[in-house]
């Protein structure tokens, strides 16, 4: 957080000096020590936040492949006279335990086409699918499989 403070510091004044810096390092360094009193924030998250950014990273290209391979889904429905969608409500459990890993969850699968999350309630999902086929194996998709190797994670540094 410190280094995104002062990236933001130096980007917003538009030049680099030498005052410039020091002033931002003095202002971030201030910032950060205010988030770690008052809003919970340690040195244990930000290398947590660090460690956790492959894993990120891999979530975000398997959301884009998961898009991509919905959009084919949904183009095929929509272009083939003789396909006709059966929209069906999909509920179904995860082990997820956090609430940053179930929302998560629920944009990925709302972002994908064709399916939308209609509520979430503890750890029961509803799913409103244009087809019954988009449907299959929600419950241990690859989303899940990540978001709960995530959370792993996050256990063994918190």
């Amino acid at each position: 957080m410190f280094l995104l403070f002062f990236s933001v510091w130096l980007i917003l004044n538009g030049k680099v000096t030498a005052e410039i810096c020091v002033f931002g390092v003095v202002i971030s360094a201030t910032l950060f020590c205010f988030m770690c009193r008052f809003m919970e924030y340690s040195l244990r998250k930000e290398v947590l936040l660090f460690r956790l950014i492959p894993l990120l990273v891999r979530y975000f290209w398997v959301l884009v492949k998961e898009i991509v391979r919905a959009n084919v889904c949904v183009l095929k429905i929509i272009l083939s006279p003789e396909l006709q969608p059966e929209p069906a409500f999909v509920y179904f459990e995860t082990g997820l335990r956090t609430g940053l890993a179930k929302v998560l969850l629920a944009n990925s699968i709302t972002l994908t086409p064709g399916t939308i999350t209609v509520s979430v309630e503890g750890s029961r999902f509803c799913v409103h699918c244009l087809d019954r086929e988009l449907a299959e194996g929600m419950e241990e998709s690859v989303f899940v499989e990540l978001l709960e190797e995530m959370e792993a994670e996050e256990e063994r540094w918190m």
